[in-house]
């Protein structure tokens, strides 16, 4: 019996490189965002001199959540696959992020929870900054959005907090 359950238990560790071509699809969903990046300043840029403060600051905050979503992607990526899959082995690479390798799936959670937060927030300030195109049902479903996204955050860190302490497997 003892062969079996062994065989069974490398199999099932194997079966984490099932998730690596995930992976290699947020890497390529990084490339896409890459590419809006780009059509949107080249967009924005001949623009920029016509347009109002108001219309600019929309277009670089439309940027600024472009950059947001693709720092989240790299972050799930990384951490990831550290925690499900393998090590990346940079060597002693001196651009490492230091804080990879040391980020756990809570660490994880809490990033992408904070990240969704920030992108909601410029979402709205980018209502708020062009208030006259929004309706105000439409306002008020974005800010509660944006509350329910900001509570649930702070859920997230308040059940982490609460488990810190508590001992593995309960």
């Amino acid at each position: 019996m003892k062969p079996m359950e062994h065989l069974l238990e490398r199999f099932m560790f194997a079966s984490r490189w099932l998730l690596a071509p995930f992976y290699i699809g947020l890497v390529g969903a990084i490339v896409l965002l890459l590419v809006k990046f780009v059509k949107e300043f080249f967009i924005l840029l001949p623009q920029v001199l016509v347009l109002e403060g108001g219309q600019v600051m929309v277009g670089i905050l439309t940027l600024v959540d472009v950059v947001l979503v693709a720092n989240l992607l790299q972050i799930i990526v990384f951490a990831g696959y550290e925690n499900f899959v393998s090590k990346i082995d940079t060597g002693d690479h001196e651009d490492r992020p230091e804080w990879m390798g040391h980020v756990t799936f809570a660490d994880l959670k809490i990033k992408v929870i904070g990240s969704i937060v920030a992108i909601s927030g410029i979402e709205l300030l980018k209502v708020f900054v062009d208030l006259d195109t929004y309706s105000n049902e439409q306002i008020a479903w974005k800010v509660g959005l944006h509350m329910v996204f900001v509570v649930s955050g702070v859920l997230f860190a308040l059940m982490d907090r609460l488990t810190a302490g508590k001992p593995a497997g309960h």
